[in-house]
């Protein structure tokens, strides 16, 4: 018998429920989310701005030594850059940009010559459309006052911040649930596994808890991977070599993507059964926006799942 996912009866005052949960700390938290990520973000750029000189040196030797610095630049011109495009209007290659982009380095094996020519055309394309209404001394000799760079450093801060928006209330949610889950747990007698080593999958002791857990699977073909959940619980009953409930913790502030995204979740739970048996249990903790549609989709994928806001119902998985 499941928790949620057998009672579509429940579903839509449930989702009415959530809706109001997620809209009630959006109100609260979002702004103080984004505004704290708006100040971080403004010092890298005032230091991105520092490095490259206030713009006016965006050579090779620059991007090489400072490659994180690249989605600060994309911001900085009039249209901002999507990375795609700054590919195309370089003519460079997608794994040099993406590799700056992503992980903040130049990837291995790019030959001297071949690297400084590339980044001499990124450095070409920045300087070229830098915006002079954000940049106001680059048309001029007398240098930047103070003000002007802070001015424009929080220009682009806005334009990064505003690029990745949603991952950024994203994080924030996701925090504040495995908060509640932590909570929740430590209440009732669980113990966080700190201190411990970080534990396997398959031989967490009983009555503790972890997060952000990597789980190898099997694929289809032999090849091994590793798969991240968000929460691993071990039923303080559970006898040797018994596994874990595997929980994701999912919040979404629109019905839109939660359809795009919901296969995800099927995935992971095709590819652990196929390593691990119908007996392995993989859950979802939601609050926000998730319709009849994307509870159907999990519910007949047997992904049973609790309601934020009726975070008491873990005890109804035997916790």
């Amino acid at each position: 018998m499941g928790v949620n996912l057998d009672k579509p009866s429940r579903w839509k005052a449930d989702i009415a429920r959530s809706v109001d949960t997620y809209n009630k700390w959006f109100l609260r938290f979002a702004p103080v989310a984004f505004r704290e990520t708006r100040i971080q973000t403004t010092k890298e750029v005032r230091a991105a701005l520092e490095t490259t000189k206030n713009l006016t040196d965006v050579s090779p030797s620059v991007l090489s030594g400072n490659p994180k610095i690249l989605a600060t630049l994309r911001m900085s011109t009039c249209p901002p850059l999507a990375v795609d495009r700054l590919i195309g209007l370089a003519g460079v290659s997608d794994r040099l940009v993406k590799s700056m982009e992503k992980e903040g380095r130049i990837p291995d094996g790019r030959a001297g010559g071949t690297l400084r020519a590339e980044l001499r055309k990124i450095g070409d394309i920045i300087e070229h459309m830098a915006d002079p209404d954000i940049f106001v001394w680059l048309n001029r000799k007398d240098p930047p006052a103070e003000l002007e760079v802070e001015r424009a450093a929080t220009v682009v801060a806005d334009r990064l911040c505003g690029s990745v928006a949603n991952p950024i209330i994203r994080n924030a949610q996701e925090k504040r649930q495995l908060a509640a889950i932590k909570s929740w747990l430590e209440t009732r007698g669980y113990r966080l596994a700190v201190g411990m080593g970080s534990p396997k999958f398959d031989s967490m002791a009983p009555g503790t808890f972890c997060f952000r857990m990597n789980v190898p699977v099997k694929l289809r073909g032999g090849r091994r991977v590793n798969i991240p959940v968000d929460a691993a619980v071990m039923r303080k009953t559970a006898r040797k070599g018994k596994l874990p409930l595997l929980f994701e913790a999912k919040s979404a502030g629109d019905f839109a993507n939660v359809n795009k995204r919901r296969k995800e979740e099927a995935a992971k739970m095709a590819q652990l059964r196929h390593t691990y048996g119908k007996a392995v249990r993989y859950c979802l903790f939601l609050c926000g926006y998730f319709d009849t549609g994307y509870l159907g989709y999990e519910a007949a994928e047997g992904i049973d799942w609790v309601w934020e806001h009726r975070i008491d119902e873990l005890a109804k998985f035997r916790l």
